[in-house]
């Protein structure tokens, strides 16, 4: 016990024996500097600046910028970033998606490969015909009128009264001889123009291309999104010289006219139409082929 008591009191007058540190010029031997100390105060100024240390790292760490040039931390900035990238790419993935799905419903119409619901009769109730007085339902002369009226307005979506508006010119996409006119009456929709063949098809005004492929019954078939909702669509092309998702400017070459009938002898010519707001239009109505 005794022993245990003597070296603890040689210990401590060892951490508290006075000691001087001297810096001498080593040319001269002339003393510069010097400084009175002992162990302890060492340690503590040691244990002091330690900790002094290791709050200012960790304060650097937690709460300053420069925590980005240590190994290990990501940047706040590419974070943020990323975040928006991750927002933009799925924004762009549901418009993409839309556009695909609305391209595929178009290429469906101009293929031909409609889906037409199918009726389960089984679902219906049978009504007893003798239960329902017929001469009631019968329409008035007048009423009568007015149906063959709406019908004949409402036939292919196609309003003979109308007056569709554009504001735009529209150049023509190609010149040549009108082989057969826009007719209502005869479902024909379109201008078929004869053409010679490699003849440049050319955009009627400035837009962004939706489609650009090559179909069974026309041939290669462009159709070009405008402002104010109009599509120009020019069937029977032999070629294309666009893609869809192009930005096409007026009068810019788009396709090259040629025989779309593969093994006839039938010469070139452009099948072109005209819609406004999901209506067709005559286009002779704006635009000079001759």
């Amino acid at each position: 016990m005794a022993n245990k008591k003597l070296k603890r009191q040689l210990l401590l007058k060892k951490l508290y024996n006075k000691r001087r540190l001297v810096i001498l010029n080593e040319d001269t031997f002339e003393e510069t500097f010097s400084l009175k100390l002992n162990l302890m105060n060492v340690f503590v100024v040691g244990t002091i600046g330690a900790i002094l240390i290791i709050f200012v790292t960790t304060y650097i760490i937690a709460f300053t910028p420069l925590r980005e040039y240590i190994p290990g931390y990501a940047s706040s900035k590419l974070k943020q970033e990323a975040l928006e990238m991750a927002i933009k790419s799925d924004s762009l993935e549901k418009s993409v998606k839309i556009n695909n799905a609305y391209i595929a419903s178009i290429k469906k119409v101009l293929t031909g490969d409609l889906e037409y619901a199918k009726l389960n009769k089984d679902s219906i109730k049978a009504l007893e015909v003798s239960d329902i007085d017929v001469s009631e339902l019968s329409p008035t002369e007048k009423e009568q009128e007015l149906r063959d009226k709406v019908i004949k307005e409402d036939k292919y979506n196609v309003f003979e009264t109308s007056k569709p508006k554009v504001s735009f010119v529209l150049f023509p996409p190609a010149q040549g001889a009108i082989l057969q006119k826009y007719n209502v009456a005869n479902k024909y929709l379109a201008v078929k123009i004869a053409l010679t063949n490699n003849t440049p098809i050319k955009a009627v005004a400035a837009g962004t291309i939706i489609f650009s492929d090559w179909t069974p019954s026309s041939g290669y078939v462009i159709i070009v999104r405008h402002k104010d909702d109009i599509l120009s669509v020019y069937k029977n092309a032999a070629s294309v010289t666009k893609s869809q998702g192009n930005i096409v400017r007026s009068g810019e070459v788009i396709a090259l006219a040629g025989n779309a009938n593969n093994g006839q002898n039938s010469g070139a010519t452009l099948r072109f139409e005209l819609w406004k707001d999901g209506f067709p239009i005559d286009p002779t109505q704006f635009i000079n082929f001759n």
